[in-house]
């Protein structure tokens, strides 16, 4: 099935194919109505109601993110990457320095992982997130903060974690300094 360009015209789209609601998306998502309204009016949040979205549709989370395109390999070079998702919280004085993620892989049909690279601005006051999967970090640039659950870990660059992502976490740059991190998220189908 051919879908629209961004993330929110994909979920309205594969929401109204299956002749689903938008009420019954989110009862069997367990995502808020009004948070269904506000992400198919282009209010990309975090990762987690993503996910439940993705999951009740039947889908990958990569099909909610990007086209589907490419069966063999997917080659990403330097100077190719570009920001293509910000994830907001709902707070409307967080929307300014919401954590940019690009998306690595691209097109890659089948996918298990999503391979993202973050930005994660020093101003950013990201809220907790927790989805079904498991997350990889390693840090490119700065350093990064990851409060996971009650435990806080403290990453600098070359520093890596893996986690299992249905605990709350949210990752937050230290040092007043901007962060960079490689993050692949897994999430089942």
């Amino acid at each position: 099935m051919k879908t629209d360009a961004n993330p929110s015209q994909r979920i309205k789209t594969l929401r109204e194919t299956y002749g689903m609601s938008q009420e019954v998306l989110a009862e069997r998502s367990a995502v808020p109505l009004e948070l269904i309204k506000r992400i198919e009016d282009g209010m990309i949040p975090d990762l987690a109601p993503l996910v439940k979205i993705a999951r009740t549709l039947g889908v990958r989370l990569g099909t909610i993110l990007d086209e589907d395109r490419e069966l063999g390999p997917v080659l990403t070079r330097k100077g190719e990457v570009r920001e293509n998702l910000r994830f907001h919280s709902d707070k409307e004085a967080e929307r300014t320095d919401a954590l940019r993620y690009s998306v690595l892989a691209p097109g890659k049909a089948g996918r298990h992982m999503e391979p993202f690279l973050i930005d994660v601005p020093a101003s950013a006051q990201s809220l907790r997130s927790s989805h079904e999967g498991e997350e990889f970090f390693y840090v490119l640039e700065g350093k990064i903060r990851l409060e996971y659950g009650t435990l806080v870990y403290e990453l600098a660059e070359g520093d890596s974690i893996y986690y299992d992502s249905m605990v709350p976490h949210r990752a937050v740059a230290m040092e007043g300094r901007d962060a960079k991190v490689l993050a692949v998220v897994y999430t089942p189908v």
